[in-house]
């Protein structure tokens, strides 16, 4: 899976990230609203993954490692 969370807290999302990781996301993200989302080493990240995120408005570290993501969506 290539969703994980640090020992600081940190969520992390590392490599390919489908659809499959929407879910346990979502829960990481509810049970720790403050945690921070590092998504740098992303390489790949599903749209239901990335309306996840859009809702649940983490605070980011970082720019997303999917390039396509970074060029067409601004997340602020």
């Amino acid at each position: 899976m290539s969703v994980s969370r640090r020992s600081d807290g940190t969520i992390v999302l590392d490599g390919r990230c489908p659809v499959e990781d929407a879910e346990p996301l979502l829960e990481l993200l509810q049970a720790t609203s403050a945690a921070p989302l590092d998504w740098t080493k992303c390489t790949y990240l599903h749209t239901a993954v990335l309306q996840v995120i859009l809702a649940a408005r983490p605070l980011l570290s970082g720019q997303c490692g999917d390039i396509w993501v970074r060029q067409w969506v601004e997340i602020s």
